[in-house]
């Protein structure tokens, strides 16, 4: 297995070590496999029995060449990675009423989904740089969950030096403490005075350099990194399995989407063979839902702050590997749509294209309102509470009873996440009240430690500076090891 870049010839022939550190690449695409292996029934047969654990080695040993990380090795990886969830089944599904089920994707460290894959990216990261003997700098911007649930898969690593910008009073209060209270050398945590779409342009501006890239060790490890999708299409393979459904009946995975990682892995899983059909669920920031019913991947002018955070965004960054993906890799036609985006903030789907997404896909929006009735319904009527997120998802299948229909050989599954242990507030304004756990409420007596970027100031200046001092200081350290 191969990898290359999605905008250009450039980068072709990669390897899986390769791909998670190119991070974004100079040419401003980003990285999938040059091929997307077929899965067979016989094998989805076989792997029903597995765990998750078990479904993500399978997964991943379609996409790691063996001659890279041997089976034996990269399956006690993902063992490693797996040992800190609180729930047996690491991602349970749960029956509620009217058929749906709950697939719990928040039992990790930072009760978010995003700790499931960053968990193993964690593992893949200290076998290469370890046996590499290199150090490396992970950038990170955060709507919300990534950048705590990233910090926790490399801290405390000597190889890997990790720096999170978050949206300055766009997370929730918890999303936002358990980053600035991860307290470590490694660790270097900026505020920054503006929405998820603005520190994206620094980081970006950093990553365009090849030069410096290169120099320090910068890599990403939010969406962008396609280990982070690999491990994902574990999530969509598990559910279906777990659905215990034959070959005739429709699954359906709502899938509450910002940046949109984790529905591209549920599409590389369906184009894999798993049949299953996919709805984003979105909030108010709905560039997502109007790319899929119409076509129109029109940037509103602002982003509009929710109940659900991390889905506060107007440039999904992952969308351009679907038009890759669903337009046969026409690599020509991507760079057209990118630039007519860049030029005006518009991009017209070409029919045949948007009728491929189309059968793929399914959309719904939903706003700050439906999210609290959501949330109250749900707890009224199966006493379990809702993340606003999941919230989202839940809705539109609520949505779905409203209109009457009943379709055979049909089940529906939720994505669930995060924790509603994330977001008291929301939960509160929709009349429950969340319990909380001792790591939670242990989060608001913790020192605290950040560094606010001020509009204004030189974002991209701030973090140049920040990576060449974290290079001096691990310089230093090796020198004063040696000697």
């Amino acid at each position: 297995m191969k990898y290359c870049s999605i905008r250009s010839d450039k980068y072709k022939g990669l390897t899986f070590e390769e791909a998670i550190f190119k991070g974004f690449p100079d040419d401003a695409g980003l990285i999938l496999p040059e091929e997307i292996p077929t899965v067979t029934d016989e094998q989805l047969c076989a792997w029903s029995k597995l765990s998750y654990p078990g479904v993500v080695k399978e997964i991943a040993s379609l996409f790691i060449d063996e001659t890279e990380i041997p089976r034996t090795t990269l399956n006690g990886l993902i063992d490693k990675a797996f040992t800190k969830f609180r729930h047996p089944e690491i991602t349970p599904l749960v029956q509620l009423k009217d058929g749906v089920q709950i697939f719990e994707l928040f039992h990790g460290q930072t009760m978010a989904f995003k700790d499931l894959a960053l968990s193993c990216v964690g593992q893949f990261l200290e076998f290469y740089l370890t046996r590499n003997k290199r150090h490396f700098v992970a950038l990170v911007g955060t709507s919300g969950d990534t950048g705590s649930s990233a910090i926790e898969g490399v801290r405390g690593l000597n190889s890997v030096d990790i720096i999170v910008i978050l949206p300055k009073g766009r997370c929730s209060a918890i999303q936002e403490l358990q980053m600035t209270t991860a307290i470590s050398d490694n660790v270097h945590v900026y505020r920054l005075d503006g929405t998820s779409d603005d520190l994206d342009e620094p980081i970006s501006k950093c990553f365009m350099d090849k030069d410096f890239v290169d120099r320090y060790g910068i890599f990403s490890i939010n969406s962008v990194n396609w280990a982070r999708i690999m491990v994902q299409i574990s999530h969509f393979v598990y559910a279906y399995l777990q659905a215990k459904v034959d070959r005739d009946t429709v699954v359906e995975i709502v899938v509450p989407s910002g940046g949109c990682g984790n529905i591209t892995a549920g599409c590389i899983a369906r184009l894999m063979g798993v049949p299953i059909k996919l709805v984003a669920a979105v909030n108010v920031n709905d560039i997502v839902c109007r790319f899929i019913n119409n076509g129109d991947f029109t940037k509103c002018q602002t982003v509009t702050p929710t109940v659900a955070p991390s889905m506060d965004i107007q440039y999904p960054y992952n969308v351009p590997r679907l038009i890759y993906l669903l337009s046969n890799r026409n690599t020509k036609l991507l760079n057209q749509l990118i630039k007519e985006h860049e030029a005006d903030g518009k991009m017209s789907i070409p029919s045949d294209l948007l009728e491929k997404i189309k059968s793929i896909f399914s959309a719904f929006r939903c706003d700050d309102e439906l999210i609290k009735k959501t949330i109250k319904r749900c707890y009224e009527e199966n006493e379990y509470i809702l993340c606003p997120h999941t919230a989202v998802g839940m809705a539109y299948h609520y949505h779905q009873l409203s209109l009457g229909i009943n379709e055979p050989n049909f089940k529906r599954i939720v994505v669930a996440t995060a924790s509603p242990e994330k977001f008291p507030e929301v939960a509160r304004e929709a009349g429950i009240s969340v319990p909380q756990s001792v790591e939670i409420r242990s989060l608001y007596e913790k020192p605290t430690r950040y560094i606010d970027m001020e509009k204004g100031q030189d974002w991209e200046h701030i973090l140049r500076t920040k990576i060449m001092e974290i290079h001096e200081m691990r310089q230093n350290k090796i020198d004063h090891d040696k000697n």
